[in-house]
């Protein structure tokens, strides 16, 4: 009955019902220091938020108020949201199950003393603040809890955490829950990260002890998995619900090289299979060793479809990380900022901005057709790109996006700008307090602004076409070609579709193709490194688009490799649609073809894949081979979705019947129905290719 109510958005329902709590009241209150009106905020959050018990809950703690779901502090000031909140990052869970909440106040009272009488004194006092509130918010809902028939095991269970340290599995689920909400409910929408890792140990011992059996810790985690479902409210959402950035890892080794695959690992995959609850996308780590029984109950769910399971080459990124500077121990501890780029838990300040490179070649570097253009060879053509994409690309978001957050007019004195409070997110960063600096100010030990670079696909494609058509075939000259391509293709529809047939672009193991996507990975990623530290920042190289395609489309023109301006064109690091034509083994060699490595945030592929393709055994087999290949070939995070497009369309067209079936959008997942249209059709088209 909990799951049912939960997927039939009982509590997102109820949720939205109190969108904030209201600060009018408060005397003086537009007189207070940002950071006063943040604490003030999170203590009246504290004390007067909705406390939700549920029906039939083995774990307590819910994020009740719908201005969370917005990404907003849920407290206004006349009307208005007070301050936005933060995402993109996955916190520091393991020192709440190692320390308690009581061992973070405890760094705080030290750093109190250490900072007394400095600037850094009003921040560390508002971490105090809000484990005070934190601590209001624990003790209400244990008064909530004191003399409720059927719920004695909730109330003792929640006594010691998360405050203290927990003695069990089921302790450490409950504290895990009840910090993540209390962080959600105060409007930041973090990652788990890797909970195999973070609860092992506990359900081992516990197993060994008898304390619990097999059966019963599956039940306990099964209802983590239905409390995130809290803030589904059904309706439409343009990109859909459940992309709060509450992702999961499994599997992998830990900082010690050893292999952390254990009970809860297969617990979380029988839950995702039993269930079908795809609010947490869950990615497995694996990686050249990774067992073959591991790798075959991957399969079983994945084939199960709804995206649920991606993967991560965890050879090729643990590499990345060290070669970047990470430490191995560090780079061994990787998990995601709640999408799929990559950072250290609990240690990382993470944001990223994509840019359009096909924009870029269309818009600079062939200025936008309307000019007679002078290369003489693809070389020159290409180093003309290369430095276009420096400029309006790496340097644009340099320039425009990181500077401003600086106070000195030298960026390399490393003097954050004082930005909007973000004290709660701040106490689950290690840093922050013993630098006495919040999460937006440089307090995490590591500080990344990460560029993304999006439609590399596409711009890989056009390149080639242009080196084929123009330089090496000669059909046409390079002005020719863009009066052709600045007519959006009018008048030359049989040299279109020759265009589209004749070549195999990337996604098809054309060496050829490929290479060109390397040189582009290659040259973006050094671009990138040559600017890391010039400011306190590093620049991790990405590659995303995160559906941008649709946002990006309305601007872009005719594209060399035979589209229309205007197309929806490739997504993430997945060819063009409609333009692999040899299969996925062939898709992951093209994507797999540059040094990956270089690509330290990540490059994603997405995967569609017919459900006839992985039935029965040789399915099952056919899906372990895929993903020992893409380790094996270097690729850095696949997700496959197994879909049927004439399933989708059925949707589309009476989704009454599909409140359940989910879908792989990119770094998320979401049920299909509460995608508008025009996400809908993308992901339709994508499946039908």
């Amino acid at each position: 009955m909990f799951a049912r109510e939960s997927l039939a958005y009982k509590y997102g329902t109820d949720t939205k019902r109190t969108d904030a709590v209201i600060l009018d009241d408060i005397d003086g209150f537009e007189k207070l220091t940002p950071i006063q009106k943040y604490d003030t905020a999170i203590r009246r959050i504290a004390e007067s938020s909705p406390i939700r018990i549920c029906d039939g809950e083995l774990i307590c703690g819910a994020a009740t108020l719908g201005l969370a779901i917005k990404h907003s502090v849920p407290a206004t000031f006349r009307g208005k949201p007070v301050f936005s909140s933060v995402s993109h990052l996955t916190v520091d869970f393991e020192t709440v199950l190692r320390r308690g909440i009581n061992g973070i106040r405890k760094d705080a009272n030290d750093a109190l003393i250490k900072y007394k009488g400095t600037e850094k004194e009003e921040f560390i006092l508002s971490c105090l603040s809000c484990i005070e509130s934190f601590e209001i918010w624990h003790r209400r809902y244990l008064d909530s809890l004191e003399g409720m028939p059927g719920y004695e095991s909730n109330l003792e269970n929640l006594k010691r955490v998360p405050f203290g340290v927990p003695s069990s599995f089921y302790e450490a689920v409950q504290s895990l829950w009840f910090t993540f909400a209390f962080i959600r409910l105060c409007g930041n929408w973090p990652g788990i990260g890797r909970i195999d890792y973070l609860l092992g140990d506990l359900l081992r011992s516990d197993l060994s002890s008898g304390k619990i059996t097999l059966d019963g810790a599956r039940e306990i985690l099964a209802h983590f998995f239905i409390k995130g479902c809290e803030w589904i409210c059904g309706g439409n959402y343009g990109s859909g619900d459940a992309q709060h950035y509450q992702n999961i890892l499994l599997a992998g080794v830990d900082e010690n090289g050893n292999e952390v695959t254990n009970e809860v690992t297969y617990l979380v995959l029988d839950i995702i299979e039993e269930l079908g609850i795809s609010d947490f996308p869950t990615t497995v780590r694996i990686n050249s060793n990774t067992d073959e029984k591991l790798l075959r109950r991957v399969a079983e769910v994945m084939r199960l479809g709804g995206g649920i399971l991606a993967v991560y080459n965890e050879d090729l990124i643990i590499n990345a990380l060290t070669k970047n500077g990470y430490p191995i121990s560090e780079a061994r501890k990787f998990a995601n900022d709640g999408c799929w780029e990559v950072q250290i838990p609990g240690k990382t300040f993470f944001i990223y901005t994509p840019f359009d490179s096909l924009s870029i070649l269309q818009q600079k570097t062939l200025k936008a057709y309307e000019e007679p253009l002078g290369y003489e060879d693809f070389e020159s053509l290409y180093s003309q790109y290369v430095s276009d994409m420096k400029t309006y690309g790496v340097e644009k978001i340099y320039k425009e996006r990181m500077l401003p957050l600086f106070d000195s007019s030298d960026p390399t004195m490393h003097t954050w700008r004082k930005r909007t409070p973000c004290t709660v997110v701040s106490l689950f960063e290690q840093g922050c307090i013993e630098k006495g600096l919040s999460y937006f100010e440089g307090g995490p030990v590591y500080n990344l602004y990460s560029p993304h670079i999006g439609g590399l696909p596409d711009t890989a494609n056009s390149l080639y076409a242009i080196k084929k058509l123009v330089f090496d075939e000669k059909k046409i000259s390079l002005n020719e070609f863009v009066r052709v391509l600045r007519n959006n293709w009018e008048g030359d529809e049989t040299f279109r579709q020759y265009v589209l047939n004749a070549y195999l672009y990337y996604g098809n193991d054309n060496d050829e193709a490929d290479e060109i996507a390397a040189r582009i990975i290659s040259d973006y990623s050094d671009i990138c490194s040559s600017m890391s530290n010039a400011c306190g920042y590093v620049l991790p190289a990405g590659a995303s688009t995160f559906g941008r395609q649709l946002e990006w489309s309305p601007q872009r023109l005719a594209s060399p490799h035979g589209r229309r301006k205007n197309e929806v064109l490739a997504g993430n690091s997945s060819p063009t649609p409609g333009s692999d034509r040899e299969g996925a083994t062939a898709m992951i060699r093209s994507y797999c073809r540059p040094d990956l490595s270089k690509m330290v945030s990540g490059s994603a592929l997405d995967l569609k894949i017919h459900p006839s393709a992985v039935k029965g055994e040789s399915g099952l087999t056919a899906l372990v081979s895929l993903m020992r290949g893409f380790v094996a070939l270097g690729g850095f995070f696949m997700q496959p979705d197994v879909i049927d497009a004439a399933v989708l369309r059925d949707a589309q067209s009476d989704p009454e019947k599909y409140h359940s079936l989910s879908v792989r959008v990119s770094g998320w997942n979401a049920r299909f129905i509460t995608l508008n249209k025009e996400w809908q059709d993308m992901i339709i088209a994508q499946a039908e290719e």
